[in-house]
């Protein structure tokens, strides 16, 4: 039977690539972006959150198989955190009840390898007790003071925290519903390109993304595993951010984690 999965970020990037995979394995794929799909909404706001769901719902015709919450955005800004974070979990909480009528739910949402970049806690820990006002206010002091940068690393921290706290519970778990994340490493994507076409700052990334095997990722590389997370044979793997960087986690932390 044909599966059916709402995937955000679909405009571009790993939401398109990942899109687009899944329609060549033949899997019904429901797109949303800001603009250029199935459903467009702003993931930034509350309205965008609400009008995700609904038409969801509506299109699907009230079941899906999978979520990917792909969509995400790395600026010096508190924006940031609201799609990053806020937008990631709404998307996933609201779309929750939809899972639920599949006989293989899956869901994944991606983090990244900036997750273990050093972050702002006011940031994550107002984060993960869902005040979205603390955190904006938090990431618009962190910007304030010049520290924009820990803006970005804060949300793929948070999403990853709440990943690992979130897959073992009842409404997950309990329900049947592997919850996983991703980490990519450097991908390249219209949202890093400039920086990769300078050797300056391209050095820049490289010292903070040491990527041994292969270098810098496409999105399409990435798309597989993102498949494989919300299809049917995916049946334990669950509360893990799977580190898709060439190397970059075992570089950065070695075995300590362990």
């Amino acid at each position: 039977m044909t599966r059916t999965y709402l995937v955000t970020g679909s405009a571009s990037g790993i939401g398109a690539a990942t899109a687009a995979h899944l329609r060549g394995q033949g899997a019904r794929v429901i797109g949303a972006d800001l603009r250029d799909a199935d459903i467009t909404v702003d993931l930034a706001t509350a309205a965008g959150r609400a009008a995700l769901v609904e038409q969801t719902r509506g299109l699907s015709g009230g079941s899906i198989d999978g979520v990917i919450a792909c969509a995400g955005i790395a600026l010096f800004d508190p924006l940031t955190i609201k799609v990053n974070y806020f937008g990631a979990v709404a998307t996933l909480d609201g779309l929750r009840p939809l899972l639920a009528g599949s006989d293989a739910p899956r869901a994944v949402v991606i983090s990244s390898v900036a997750s273990l970049h050093p972050n702002d806690p006011a940031i994550v820990d107002a984060a993960l007790t869902g005040d979205e006002d603390a955190a904006t206010a938090a990431a618009q002091a962190a910007v304030q003071r010049g520290d924009g940068a820990l803006v970005y690393a804060s949300s793929k921290a948070a999403i990853a925290h709440w990943v690992r706290r979130t897959a073992i519970t009842p409404e997950w778990a309990g329900a049947g519903i592997p919850l996983n994340a991703i980490a990519p490493g450097t991908i390249v994507t219209p949202m890093i390109q400039a920086m990769l076409d300078s050797d300056e700052t391209r050095a820049v990334v490289d010292s903070a993304v040491p990527m041994p095997l292969n270098g810098h990722a496409r999105p399409e590389q990435v798309a597989p595993l993102l498949s494989w997370l919300v299809s049917e044979q995916n049946s334990h793997v669950t509360g893990q951010v799977v580190f898709v960087d060439g190397g970059a986690d075992a570089v950065l932390r070695g075995d300590g984690v362990w």
